[in-house]
């Protein structure tokens, strides 16, 4: 049974998910790590959903305001072992209801070209890429997408 809860980023479990994203991130992405790294922080993200299976935090997902119609996706992850089960499909669903409700437009968001899984995802969720925007603008391993909310 999976049971998906609103939170932020003052959760243990969601900290503990975000630690084991980071530590995969440092090894796809190697040297460019740490330019990655310092646009993920977590403190002070108002919007997170977890999924528990079994009552054990398995994945997870933020949004951040990125503009007055933009919601940003941020740190979404699904634990090695239960990927490919919809999981992630069922965060990103949530994320972007709670976006709508907050009276957002759109989601956007960035993944890199060494998460092909991330980009999979994206797409078979209906998001279109864009030019890469912000702080993305200009790198290379950079991929922004977008999804009109409602």
């Amino acid at each position: 049974m999976h049971r998906l809860i609103k939170t932020d980023s003052s959760n243990r479990d969601f900290a503990d998910l975000v630690n084991h994203l980071d530590a995969e991130l440092a090894i796809r992405d190697g040297a460019e790590h740490s330019f990655y790294h310092q646009f993920n922080k977590i403190r002070g993200i108002n919007h997170v959903i977890l999924l528990y299976a079994e009552n054990e935090a398995v994945a997870c997902g933020a949004i951040k305001d990125f503009d007055q119609n933009s919601a940003e996706i941020k740190r979404m992850y699904t634990m090695p072992e239960l990927r490919g089960k919809g999981l992630a499909v069922l965060v990103l669903l949530a994320l972007e209801q709670w976006a709508a409700e907050l009276g957002f437009k759109k989601c956007i968001l960035e993944t890199g070209k060494k998460q092909p899984e991330a980009i999979a995802l994206y797409q078979k969720c209906g998001y279109s890429a864009i030019p890469n925007y912000g702080q993305y603008a200009g790198v290379e391993n950079s991929v922004c997408f977008e999804k009109q909310l409602g």
